[in-house]
């Protein structure tokens, strides 16, 4: 605690004081609403969580202020405006029970989300911008411009909305956003607004939607009621649909950084109490939702411009879970708070834990996106991969057994020590047997490029969970169908086997996993049969440690199955690939492999050291099988039930663990 101190010194936004320098950075709130436009209890119960956690502020997702205008059907999300006597009624229950815990909320609210939003939630009508731009996803369609008396429209909404949030109990509002390419920040970027009315032209001009904002709703909520916005410094756009790599040298057609200064320097101005500061856009959105490929706290270098030029404080976001990170960026006035948003889905818990010195029992975020950013694009659903209850924490509650059970559980994998935890926890006796000398399973495997270290983090916060709770844990332990003599019930999670085929030279034919465990050598030339996320995550690692890599997928894309992927993580780690020169070779099959040359399908040939088989696992199901017939109470979870990702292993080891 005494060497995180400051990290837990109280700040003020506008004479909102916080209890310390943690905000729960905002989240698409899908699924936390109800049709009426209140916060149903899912959401309540969310942020509630959160605020027990530890976090001094909570910034909900982005609700909306304006459901006519802008043609969306944004499924399930509050909206202050809609159904203002309901609204505030769910609102209130959710400021009530968040200020119990002596933390402050601020609403976020959206002017919308124009040519950037998700096709699914779009209705009938053409998408609005500021301008007649191409819309992010659909390539063919084109925004109309909204007009003039309906940016004052939505001006208006915003300061009905923010009264509205005020009355319902918010201690403020965060205005979505000049920031990642949405509807205020097409005004505000001259690439995407071409107008020649008061809204166009001139950077003042551009503003001027988003200061009217600030201005309309200090005026029906008074000056003393914190307004904060969410700021992107810099946009990474080098042209539609096409985002710049980190490092990459490029003429930048979004926001520049001299402007994002500009730009800063005038919103703060104007009234806006702080910034929570990022960079990126839709057509870059592996900055404004960063995966894995990217470095940890990625913003700080453009935070620390930000506070630099304004004289209101700084939020930042933005892989900063690393709390030694955090406290230095405090410390050496990159910003006054720190965002942690994905990390507390993993866990709610984290502020609390660091404060008490239990820093080790953080569950850390993956950065994958599965359960997050991929679900809400394909389900319009919020949750998280590493964390079952999240979004789910009254639906989904950890149950208590009245009736203790002797549980085996084979397989140490995320499915094993998931169901080892859950069983503890709920009063069962596990007993967790896992034949190598570490648990983790997959994710030690997954775990070994650099850029997947969270990975080892989490395979690491089980072994170290499994320890605090005290469970009975043998390390160098193959079960059999004899072990499970004296058991209430067995746990079969023995994972997967990688599948392997044979295309000629088998003695230079191997395995992504033999690779990844430095078994066997990928040489200086290889190729990869199988372009999924392991495949290509394989032909990266490979790459940057010098290796001349190809790739082989007999789909007409990468990373065809490995779905609900967030685009962010799909689409930068494609253009890696392009960038680090890795051959890739689409609707193409491996025919044969001799005297150091691969014979393609498609007429041509790679002259490798090696190849390596990325075409998959198959469930390794023979101990469930022979325990089919001799055990009362018998599951299989993992990719031994079905091959898929940590997601739905830990997914699925909670649900039959919390039901035994």
């Amino acid at each position: 605690m005494d060497k995180y101190a400051k990290l837990f010194s109280p700040c003020g936004i506008a004479g909102c004081r916080i209890k310390n320098r943690f905000a729960m950075a905002p989240m698409g709130p899908l699924g936390l609403g109800d049709s009426e436009g209140g916060f149903n209890q899912r959401g309540v119960d969310y942020y509630a969580a959160r605020a027990k956690g530890g976090a001094g502020l909570l910034i909900t997702g982005v609700t909306l202020v304006d459901t006519v205008i802008e043609d969306v059907v944004f499924p399930n999300t509050p909206c202050s405006t809609y159904n203002p006597i309901h609204f505030m009624r769910t609102a209130r229950e959710l400021t009530e029970r968040v200020h119990a815990y002596d933390a402050k909320i601020f609403l976020q609210m959206t002017a919308g989300f124009g040519r950037v939003a998700i096709p699914t939630n779009l209705g009938e009508f053409p998408p609005v911008s500021a301008s007649s731009v191409p819309h992010r996803w659909l390539k063919d369609v084109m925004c109309r411009p909204l007009a003039v008396s309906e940016i004052q429209s939505i001006v208006k909404s915003f300061g009905d909305g923010a009264y509205n949030a005020q009355r319902a109990g918010f201690d403020g509002v965060e205005i979505h956003a000049v920031h990642e390419g949405y509807l205020l920040d097409q005004f505000a970027i001259a690439f995407f607004n071409a107008r020649d009315d008061a809204y166009g032209g001139s950077l003042e001009n551009r503003l001027r939607f988003a200061v009217e904002i600030v201005r309309e709703i200090k005026r029906r909520c008074g000056a003393d009621f914190p307004v904060c916005l969410r700021y992107s410094l810099k946009s990474f756009v080098k042209d539609y649909n096409d985002g710049a790599l980190p490092g990459e040298i490029f003429a930048e057609k979004g926001r520049d950084i001299e402007e994002g200064i500009e730009a800063a320097k005038a919103l703060a101005g104007e009234g806006y109490d702080a910034l929570d500061v990022d960079v990126g856009s839709y057509d870059a959105w592996w900055w404004s939702h960063p995966p894995m490929y990217q470095e940890k706290g990625l913003y700080r270098e453009y935070a620390k411009i930000v506070k630099d030029a304004v004289h209101v404080p700084v939020l930042c976001a933005g892989r900063m879970d690393e709390p030694d990170m955090a406290l230095a960026a405090i410390e050496d006035g990159v910003c006054d708070f720190i965002g942690l948003g994905r990390p507390l889905l993993a866990d709610p818990d984290y502020v609390n834990k660091l404060r008490t010195g239990r820093r080790r029992l953080i569950r850390p975020c993956l950065s994958c996106q599965e359960g997050c950013m991929g679900r809400i694009q394909t389900y319009s659903a919020i949750n998280c991969a590493v964390n079952p209850q999240a979004a789910r924490e009254t639906i989904a509650p950890i149950l208590p057994t009245a009736k203790p059970r002797r549980v085996l559980i084979a397989g140490g994998g995320p499915a094993g020590c998931e169901a080892a935890r859950v069983l503890k926890l709920r009063g069962h006796v596990p007993v967790l047997c896992e034949k190598t000398g570490n648990l983790g399973g997959a994710l030690r495997v997954g775990g070994v490029p650099e850029f997947k270290t969270d990975d080892l983090a989490l395979a690491n916060w089980y072994e170290e969970t499994l320890r605090f709770l005290d469970v009975d844990v043998r390390l160098h332990t193959e079960v059999s169908a004899d072990d499970a003599q004296g058991y209430d019930a067995v746990v079969v999670a023995t994972g997967g086997k990688p599948k392997r085929i044979s295309v000629g030279d088998d003695a230079r034919v191997h395995t992504a996993e033999d690779v990844l465990r430095g078994v066997k050598p990928a040489g200086a030339r290889t190729c990869i049969l199988g372009g999924g996320l392991v495949g290509c995550e394989l032909a990266l690692w490979l790459r940057r440690r010098g290796a001349e890599v190809a790739i082989v997928e007999a789909e007409s894309t990468l990373m065809p199955v490995n779905k609900p992927l967030c685009s962010a993580n799909w689409e930068m780690l494609g253009k890696l690939l392009g960038r680090e020169n890795v051959r890739i070779h689409t609707s193409t099959r491996a025919l044969s492999f001799a005297n150091g040359s691969l014979k393609l399908s498609d007429g041509g040939e790679i002259l490798c050291d090696s190849v390596i088989l990325a075409i998959g696992y198959a469930e390794n199901r023979g101990l469930y099988d022979a325990l089919s017939s001799r055990v009362d109470e018998l599951y299989v979870l993992g990719d031994a039930r079905k091959v898929s990702n940590v997601m739905y292993a830990i997914w699925d080891a909670f649900e039959v663990a919390n039901s035994i």
